[in-house]
């Protein structure tokens, strides 16, 4: 199988049932936006806790699931979906963290070691995420779970970050108004 086939030459690709679309297609622009967080989150690996890296593979897998979603107008019962369990997954892991860290008080910059701040990174191109997701869904079904999954992965992310810099000593920093 070769990977190159020519076929999006035209500015159009495939979705899970053979759909042709632009690639500027509110679908396209979901999945891949979920596509590019899932890499952002393949380059903070390992961070050197193995607990996080547990996670974030964990979160990887979740995110395929949540493309696959995404490509596909019109699934059937086995296929792929988030499911209330991810979503509750991700709440689980925040409520752990957030008793390693000191309550929070105020906003603080996305900033810290290297891999804090790259979480943070990523928990900015997740929001955006959402925000594609739920303009495909202001067009088109999609599930409410996988929605509302993008929305606490953020939440999980940034707490993630919080928790690495913690962990490496670096302190946090709220924004000078």
């Amino acid at each position: 199988m070769t990977i190159y086939t020519g076929r999006g030459d035209d500015g159009k690709t495939d979705l899970r049932d053979m759909t042709r679309v632009s690639k500027t297609d509110p679908r396209i622009e979901a999945y891949g936006t979920v596509d590019e967080l899932n890499a952002l989150i393949g380059t903070i690996r390992p961070t050197g806790y193995d607990d996080v890296d547990d996670r974030l593979r964990t979160v990887q897998n979740h995110l395929h699931v949540v493309q696959a979603e995404f490509a596909n107008p019109d699934p059937d019962e086995d296929d792929p979906t988030v499911r209330t369990e991810h979503v509750e997954r991700i709440e689980g892991w925040i409520d752990e963290y957030d008793e390693e860290l000191e309550p929070l008080t105020s906003f603080i910059l996305p900033t810290g070691s290297d891999h804090g701040a790259r979480l943070h990174h990523a928990r900015a191109v997740c929001r955006r995420a959402e925000r594609r997701a739920v303009d495909l869904a202001s067009a088109e079904p999609i599930g409410e779970d996988a929605l509302q999954y993008l929305n606490r992965l953020s939440d999980g992310l940034f707490t993630l970050a919080r928790v690495v810099n913690a962990r490496e000593g670096e302190p946090e920093e709220q924004p000078q108004y």
